[in-house]
């Protein structure tokens, strides 16, 4: 074959990789994957760039990372969520869709709380309001999450991946924006208050989109009920050769990355950018290489496959977190900060996608809200219980030392997913 013959073909299979971008349904995961996104950052970023500015320390900031412990217990009730019906909703809108609306509203709910509570003379209130934006974050995600995982077929997970993951971006951009730059004009509650009122994109979204069309299985009794509900989605799980490799893999894919994210904003707080330099950066070159990342991961898994793009982005994502250790050399320097975060997004967007992909390529239709819901609670885990002493690292390493170890806590992920490259596969049972 001619060197001109090999181009052409190596290009006609990009073009096919990006068509799975033009199907109709990805409009509706988009929109879901923002009101999706939406709610993370109160838990998360946000929560402690609010707590810096108003002078409570680094130590406190870091245990309050446990606020989103209900990311890493979403299993638990995610049963509930896959086989209860709602009354009236469930006739009215569909398992599905009457979850998401129950869920979106306690949220909005949540938020309002967090916005009339004050961390410096009442915690006790600020992490309560949290824990709740963190509870109904989840189950909104269950459901989100399955809804996805049912309206597409295993070829499309990656594009679905790639679009939710840009809309949860989008929503973190937007979320992130009104955080740093609206409490320069306004007082922090109706800043809060304005970020709920983000959560009716989610609300329309719900009362607007088809159900997923799926036979779900009636249940008899209380017992068949429970071993369909709580039984049968581990089962099937537990069908994968190496799954407790997998599990792991699931904890610890994104964990150097999440320790990492969960002391950022105070590290910028340090160094002394400003909020409007902070959101210069991430909401220019961060947001631009965030949605190049979202775009070229779909690409990579639909042209090389889940595992290779897998290792790609693990691989990019550890060694970009070295540039932060740069910025902490460099202090308060706005152009490394601009290639850190540009390329940090970039590798942290594409790692993402094909890691989504992934997990929601061992899911079973009918079952997908419990068993997306086990895997993505190990990675939730990770970013927050696990990473509950990220505060204390860097208080007690030096941020430069602090970023160094977020990317040799990446290597034990990289490693797994080496072994599953070639031991994890799906045994069938035998007929």
């Amino acid at each position: 074959m001619s060197l001109a013959a090999r181009a052409q073909g190596t290009w006609d299979r990009w073009i096919d990789a990006l068509a799975v971008y033009r199907d109709r349904r990805q409009l509706a995961i988009l929109l879901m994957g923002f009101a999706s996104g939406m709610p993370l950052l109160l838990t998360g970023s946000v929560l402690g760039y609010w707590m810096s500015r108003v002078g409570v320390n680094l130590q406190t900031i870091g245990v309050f990372a446990l606020v989103g412990t209900p990311y890493a217990f979403k299993f638990v009730w995610a049963p509930l969520v896959d086989h209860t019906p709602l009354p009236l909703l469930d006739r009215w809108l569909g398992r599905r869709r009457g979850w998401m609306l129950v869920s979106q509203i306690g949220v909005l709910l949540s938020i309002l709380a967090l916005a009339f509570s004050d961390p410096t003379s009442d915690p006790w209130m600020t992490a309560a309001a949290a824990v709740a934006i963190a509870f109904f974050s989840a189950t909104q995600d269950i459901v989100i999450d399955a809804y996805r995982i049912e309206i597409l077929t295993d070829d499309e997970q990656g594009a679905g991946s790639a679009t939710t993951q840009l809309g949860y971006r989008i929503a973190l951009w937007t979320v992130d924006a009104m955080a740093l730059l609206l409490p320069s004009i306004l007082p922090w509650p109706i800043v809060f208050c304005a970020i709920a009122a983000l959560m009716l994109v989610g609300l329309a979204t719900t009362l607007t989109v088809r159900e997923p069309s799926i036979a779900r299985p009636h249940a008899g009794s209380p017992r068949q009920w429970l071993h369909q509900a709580a039984v049968a989605p581990f089962a099937e799980f537990m069908a994968y050769r190496g799954w407790v490799v997998i599990l792991l893999f699931a904890l610890l894919y994104k964990f150097g990355d999440a320790i990492g994210g969960t002391m950022a904003r105070p590290f910028f707080n340090e160094m002394g950018f400003s909020g409007p330099e902070i959101f210069g950066i991430t909401k220019s070159f961060g947001i631009v290489a965030t949605i190049a990342g979202a775009i070229v991961g779909g690409v990579v898994v639909a042209r090389y496959g889940l595992i290779k793009a897998l290792l790609i982005g693990g691989i990019l994502q550890a060694v970009t977190n070295l540039l932060f250790a740069w910025q902490a050399a460099a202090g308060h320097d706005i152009v490394v900060l601009a290639i850190a975060i540009s390329a940090d997004n970039f590798t942290g967007s594409l790692g993402s996608i094909a890691f989504v992909a992934y997990l929601s390529s061992l899911c079973t239709t009918g079952m997908a809200g419990t068993q997306y819901a086990l895997l993505t609670s190990l990675m939730a885990f990770g970013r927050t219980t696990m990473s509950v002493g990220g505060g204390w690292l860097a208080a007690n390493t030096g941020w430069p030392t602090f970023w160094v170890m977020t990317t040799v806590l990446a290597v034990p992920g990289l490693l797994l997913l080496l072994w599953i490259r070639h031991h994890a596969a799906k045994e069938t049972p035998p007929s």
